[in-house]
C-alpha cells in the first residue's frame, strides 16, 4: 500500500508541528508541512510556505492525498484590529474556502479541518456533555468564523467530491502549550495561591497525544469520511482537580484556598472579568462515544500522564 501525502498546515503551532513530528516517527504517511515563516522542521520534511491570505502563496498539491487545516487566526489577549469579526473571517473562512478549492481542485481525497469546540458553545451543564452531531451555538467571533468555514467546507465537499473530516477539540495542552493553560503552569510553579479550592465544574481537555492520534485515525479511516467529531482525553475534571493534577506533577503543595464559585464570580462581575470567571468556573464537557462507534478509537493516554509530560517540558525549559 502506497504512504499518503499529507499535508499540515499551522505546522509551526503546537497541533500542526507535533502532527507532523507524529507522521515522521510513524512511518507511515509522508508530512509536509506548510507554514508561514520559519520553522524548525526545515531539513527534517518536506515545507512549504503558506499564506491563507494570499492566493499566490498556497501551497502545490501535487501529489498531496490528505490536507489537515490547523492554520487558523485564534484568539489575541488585546485586539489592534478594527473589525474583529472581519479579522477572522479572512482567515479562518476565505483562506480555510481558498485552500479548500484548491486542494480539491488538485485531486486531494480528503480535508481534515482543526475546529474549535466553542462552535458547540461556551459551556454545558454539568453531566450533560456536548455531542457531535448538537446544533452548533457559537457566540464569539473566533467560533462564528470557524462555524462559517466548516459550513463551506461541507457545501466544498458536495460539490467535489472531496471528503471533509470536521474536528472540534477542547483546550489541547502538551509541551509547549501556551495561553491559559501556560498561565496556570506558572501560577503553580511560584506557589501562588489561588481561589480555586471549592470549584465542582466538569471539564474536557485533550491533551496533544489524544488529538494527534486521533487525527492520524481520520486520515484514511473510511468511517470518518464527511463526519464530525468532538475530541477529549475522556476524563473530565474540575479546575480545582486539574490545578492539584499539575501541582502534583510539579511536586509541590497545592496552594488552592477554598472559595465558593458563586462568590467568584460576583467578583468577576463587579471587575469586569466576568468571561474569565466563567471559562474557570462553568462546566464544558465532550461526548466521544461517535469515536469509538464508528472508528474504535480511544484515547491512549491518560490525563495525568499527559500532565506530566507536559509538566516535565516546562520545568526543562525555564
Amino acid at each position: 500500500m502506497t504512504a499518503s501525502r499529507v499535508l499540515v498546515t499551522g505546522a509551526r503551532g503546537l497541533v500542526g508541528e507535533a502532527l507532523v513530528f507524529r507522521l515522521m516517527v510513524d512511518q507511515k504517511h509522508i508530512p509536509v508541512a506548510a507554514v508561514r515563516g520559519v520553522t524548525r522542521l526545515s531539513g527534517l520534511c518536506s515545507v512549504l510556505p503558506l499564506e491563507l491570505t494570499a492566493p499566490a502563496d498556497l501551497p502545490d498539491f501535487t501529489h498531496i492525498d490528505v490536507v489537515v487545516h490547523a492554520a487558523a487566526r485564534v484568539h489575541v489577549m488585546r485586539e489592534n484590529v478594527t473589525d474583529v469579526m472581519e479579522a477572522f473571517r479572512k482567515v479562518n473562512v476565505e483562506g480555510t474556502v481558498r485552500l479548500a478549492l484548491t486542494a480539491a481542485a488538485a485531486g486531494v481525497k480528503r480535508f481534515i479541518f482543526i475546529s474549535s469546540i466553542k462552535v458547540n458553545g461556551e459551556s454545558t451543564l454539568a453531566g450533560k456533555a456536548f455531542q457531535a452531531d448538537d446544533l452548533p451555538y457559537p457566540e464569539d467571533a473566533y467560533a462564528i468564523s470557524k462555524y462559517e468555514a466548516e459550513q463551506r467546507l461541507r457545501q466544498i465537499g458536495q460539490e467535489t467530491g472531496m471528503e471533509i473530516v470536521i474536528i472540534r477539540p477542547p483546550l489541547v495542552y502538551g509541551p509547549g502549550v501556551k495561553a491559559n493553560f501556560l498561565t496556570m503552569l506558572k501560577f503553580v510553579g511560584k506557589n501562588i495561591p489561588l481561589p480555586l479550592g471549592m470549584i465542582k465544574n466538569r471539564k474536557s481537555f485533550v491533551s496533544i497525544y489524544n488529538l494527534t492520534d486521533f487525527i492520524v485515525t481520520c486520515i484514511d479511516h473510511p468511517g470518518a469520511a464527511n463526519n464530525t467529531f468532538l475530541v477529549s482525553d475522556d476524563c473530565d475534571v474540575s479546575t480545582t482537580k486539574l490545578m492539584r493534577l499539575l501541582a502534583s506533577a510539579m511536586k509541590k503543595k497545592s496552594r488552592l484556598v477554598p472559595v465558593p464559585s458563586v462568590l467568584l464570580k460576583t467578583v468577576g462581575m463587579l471587575l469586569c472579568k466576568r468571561a474569565v470567571v466563567h471559562r474557570v468556573c462553568d462546566s464544558l464537557q465532550v461526548d466521544i462515544n461517535k469515536n469509538r462507534i464508528l472508528l474504535g478509537w480511544s484515547p491512549p493516554v491518560n490525563i495525568e500522564v499527559a500532565i506530566q509530560r507536559t509538566v516535565h517540558f516546562y520545568q526543562e525549559k525555564r
